[in-house]
C-alpha cells in the first residue's frame, strides 16, 4: 500500500504515530512524516487505522 500525507494539512496531532509507531513518526515541528522503511509503501496493518485516525484527513493510503 501506498501512503501520502499532504503536509499543507497536516496539523501534527500525532494520531498517525501513536496507531502506527512502525509507520509513522513526528517532524521535528511535529507533522507527520513517514519512517525510511515505509517511504516506499508498507504491508503494516495499523496503517490504515492511523488514517482513519488523522483528525484532518492528511493520510491518502492507495494500492500499489
Amino acid at each position: 500500500m501506498h501512503i501520502d500525507i499532504d503536509k499543507d494539512v497536516c496539523i501534527g496531532a500525532g494520531q498517525c504515530a501513536l496507531a502506527a509507531p512502525n509507520v509513522f513518526t513526528q517532524d521535528d515541528d511535529g507533522f507527520s512524516m513517514l519512517l525510511p522503511s515505509s517511504e516506499n509503501g508498507t504491508e503494516d496493518p495499523m496503517t490504515r487505522e492511523a488514517s482513519r485516525a488523522c483528525p484532518v484527513g492528511a493520510i491518502t493510503l492507495s494500492e500499489k
